[in-house]
């Protein structure tokens, strides 16, 4: 595939100017003419490269392939016209590049989900391995639909988690960003007016000096401690799977936000779970790929254990409940689609179980947040206020009319 800059002219006479993938002059002829154009002349054109790298392809993007395709295959459009129309009305260079590619390898006799492979970082293990089970049953376009539906439902998912944690992110720099400020610049200018006064300070007037001095001298610590610390951590985690194990239990255990994170990763679990299975994905199989989309190695470890329960000739449920990921109200959901043959749908209540619970725990933790915020904010201002009107007061109050 090559990138044509073309020059071409409507049925009505109007000159167009644009660029298009093509195989060839012949291949980018016949894509101008389905959009209505008649080549006047062309060349081969190199593509700048953005200025900080290569766009990336972003859930928004797959949302819109999906429900592209499904339309199209639905409507009875063969795969490769389909992804021709497709990549013809793309305006993310990148994913053009990555759809022309497609086409490419599907001439050439690959199966969709074996050029999808090729794409790792647009592609995902899930979605390859749903489009190799809607290649085997025939039913590409509900794959899309199942696929299309999963990606918008983690999109929603991903803005409440960034709403969880960016809300006290927000108001703890803040707090920092007014405390640092009161004791690099207003503490020092009172602590002269202080100690001027002369008598015995009080401990908390001396502690708030012992700070502000160690805040003074030592600033570039408090500012950069922080931030080379958690870079540090995140290299380790990279890097060690021991480092990074304890600190996947660690965010499931933290105050407030640890509940409600494992809630979201055990429903994201139980929705991609759901699909695969649905999908006719052995369970074996379809516990395997989780792992791998989890994201937390206790989980993932949490998975193992039901999978080899699994293997062992042991019943899904029973699996999950000896597990201890999910509490009894869910296994017992999941006890019943198994019974009934409808685990799908079980699993998919699950997900649904744990969408409301996530909601609601959000809405209580930043109730909790908020005041928690409010307080210390108020008891570092009393602190400094408390700290230098004290001695003014006592001072004041000696003082013999």
């Amino acid at each position: 595939m090559a990138l044509f800059e073309y020059k071409a002219v409507s049925g009505k006479g109007k000159v167009r100017t644009g660029n298009l993938d093509a195989s060839n002059i012949a291949d980018l002829e016949q894509r101008l003419s389905r959009m209505g154009l008649d080549l006047i002349n062309c060349h081969i054109r190199n593509p700048k490269k953005p200025m900080f790298g290569i766009r990336k392809v972003h859930r928004i993007d797959l949302i819109n392939f999906c429900f592209h395709m499904e339309q199209l295959l639905d409507a009875g459009v063969p795969l490769l016209e389909g992804l021709a129309d497709l990549r013809d009305s793309l305006e993310h260079p990148r994913f053009q590049e990555v759809i022309a590619n497609l086409i490419s390898e599907v001439e050439g006799g690959k199966a969709l989900s074996a050029a999808m492979a090729e794409h790792p970082a647009v592609f995902d293990v899930l979605f390859v391995n749903l489009i190799i089970a809607g290649e085997v049953t025939g039913e590409l376009a509900k794959v899309f639909a199942s696929l299309n539906r999963t990606i918008k439902w983690q999109d929603e998912l991903a803005a409440t988690t960034k709403k969880l944690l960016m809300f006290p992110a927000f108001v703890g720099t803040v707090v920092f960003a007014v405390t640092f400020f009161l004791m690099i610049y207003l503490v020092p200018q009172l602590v002269e007016f202080i100690k001027g006064m002369g008598g015995n300070l009080p401990f908390h007037t001396r502690a708030l000096i012992a700070v502000s001095n160690f805040t003074v001298d030592y600033w570039y610590l408090i500012l950069f401690l922080p931030t080379c610390l958690f870079f540090g951590i995140k290299l380790l985690a990279a890097t060690s799977t021991k480092v990074r194990y304890h600190l996947d239990g660690w965010k499931l255990r933290v105050w407030l936000i640890g509940p409600v994170l494992k809630k979201i990763l055990l429903s994201r679990f139980a929705n991609f779970f759901s699909m695969m299975y649905a999908s006719g994905i052995p369970i074996l199989h379809s516990l395997k790929i989780a792992e791998g989309i989890v994201g937390n190695l206790q989980i993932v470890e949490a998975l193992q254990d039901v999978e080899e329960s699994i293997q062992s000739g042991g019943g899904i449920a029973a699996a999950f409940e000896n597990s201890g990921l999910f509490p009894p109200l869910v296994v017992r959901m999941l006890q019943v689609g198994e019974t009934t043959g409808a685990l799908d749908r079980a699993l998919l209540n699950v997900s649904y179980f744990y969408d409301r619970d996530i909601q609601d725990a959000i809405a209580k933790a930043q109730a909790m947040i908020e005041p928690i915020m409010t307080v210390v904010l108020g008891s570092i201002l009393g602190w400094v206020m408390l700290s230098v009107l004290g001695p003014i007061y006592d001072t004041i109050s000696k003082i013999k009319i």
